[in-house]
C-alpha cells in the first residue's frame, strides 16, 4: 500500500525482544524484498545489529554480510545519543558503548552501507559534548566516507523515565536547536555535506528555523511514525510533498526530491512543474493495537 502511495523507503528500527530469533532482521528482510524488490530497505541501528550478531554467535563482519546480501539498502546511525560513554551511564545505560556503536558503523561502512549519523541533545549533556560528539563522526567520515547526512535529534522529554524523575532538562530550547544545526554545518563542513532537520521533533516552524542556521535536509514525508510520538512528541506524521515544496519555498530555496542516499530525483523550480499530488496517507492501524512504547528500546 505504501509502494502505491508513492513511498521509496521503508525504515525498520524496534525494541530488542529477549526471545527474538537471531535471524527474525533477515527474515524481515526477505519479506519486503519478496513483496516489493524495489523498495528501499534502512533498518536496524547498531544497537539491533549488535542484537542480531548476540543472538546468532555470527562475527560482525559476517552478519553485516548477510544482510546486505538479503538486501539491507542503508543503515539509520541512531542509537548515538552523545557519543560519551560518561554521559551515556548517565541517559541511557543499556546503550551501546561508544567504542561498539563505531566499530558497528566503521564496518558498515567498509561493507558498503551508507549510514546515517545523529545526536540527541537537550537532557544532560553541555555544549561542549555537542563539539566532541560531531568531531568524532567527522573523524569517522574523514576515515570511511559512509555517512549520508547528520541529524540532530533534539530530546522529546515528557513521557521518558528520566525526565520525570528530575534526571534531565525538558528538552533544547528554541536557540539551542538553531545552535546545533550552525555548529554542525560549520564542523562538518568538507565531511558530511548534508544537515537534516527531524521535523517530527521540532515541528515545520522551528525546522524552517534550523534550515536558515545551516540545515540543508527536511528528511522524508512520513506514513506511520511511532518513536517520537511514544515518547511525547505533539507534530503530524504525515506532511504532503506539495505541503514540503511550500514551505521550503517560503524561505527562499528550491525544493528538490531526494533518494535514501541522497542522488536528487528531481528538481522542484517553478510550482507550475511540481509533480501531481500524491494520495492521502494510509488508513493506519488504531493507536491501541500498537507494541507498548518501552523506554531504552530505540
Amino acid at each position: 500500500e505504501a509502494w502505491d502511495c508513492g513511498a521509496t523507503e521503508v525504515c525498520i528500527q524496534g525494541g530488542l525482544p529477549r526471545d527474538l530469533d537471531g535471524f527474525f532482521y533477515r527474515g524481515l528482510l526477505r519479506a519486503i524484498k519478496r513483496a516489493i524488490p524495489a523498495m528501499h530497505v534502512h533498518a536496524f541501528s547498531p544497537m539491533e545489529i549488535d542484537y542480531g550478531v548476540l543472538k546468532t554467535g555470527m562475527p560482525l563482519r559476517d552478519y553485516l554480510q548477510m544482510m546486505k546480501d538479503e538486501g539491507l539498502g542503508s543503515i539509520p546511525g541512531t542509537a548515538a545519543e552523545i557519543l560519551d560513554d560518561r554521559i551515556r551511564q548517565q541517559l541511557s545505560p543499556n546503550k551501546l558503548p561508544v567504542a561498539r556503536w563505531v566499530e558497528i558503523i566503521c564496518t558498515a561502512h567498509e561493507l558498503g552501507f551508507p549510514t546515517t549519523s545523529t545526536m540527541m541533545y537537550g537532557h544532560v549533556e553541555e555544549p561542549a559534548d555537542w563539539v566532541r560528539h560531531i568531531l568524532l563522526l567527522r573523524s569517522i567520515q574523514k576515515r570511511t566516507g559512509g555517512f549520508t547526512e547528520f541529524v540532530p535529534l533534539g530530546f522529546i522529554h515528557q513521557n521518558t523515565r528520566i525526565y520525570k524523575q528530575g534526571g534531565a532538562r525538558p528538552g533544547a530550547m528554541y536557540d539551542e536547536h538553531l545552535r546545533v544545526h550552525a555548529l554542525s554545518r560549520v564542523l562538518l563542513h568538507g565531511a558530511i555535506r548534508n544537515i537534516q532537520v527531524s521535523w517530527v521533533k521540532l515541528g515545520i516552524e522551528t525546522s524552517l528555523a534550523c534550515l536558515e542556521a545551516g540545515a540543508n535536509d527536511f528528511g522524508g514525508t512520513l506514513m506511520e511514525e511511532n518513536i517520537s510520538k511514544a515518547a511525547g512528541a505533539t507534530f503530524g506524521e504525515y506532511v504532503a510533498p506539495e505541503e514540503f515544496r511550500s514551505h521550503i519555498r517560503r524561505i527562499g530555496r528550491v525544493p528538490a526530491e531526494r533518494s535514501t542516499v541522497y542522488k536528487i530525483r528531481r528538481m522542484c523550480e517553478r510550482p507550475e512543474d511540481d509533480p501531481p499530488s500524491v494520495p492521502a496517507p494510509l488508513r493506519l492501524v488504531r493507536a491501541e493495537t500498537h507494541a507498548p512504547y518501552t523506554e531504552g528500546a530505540y
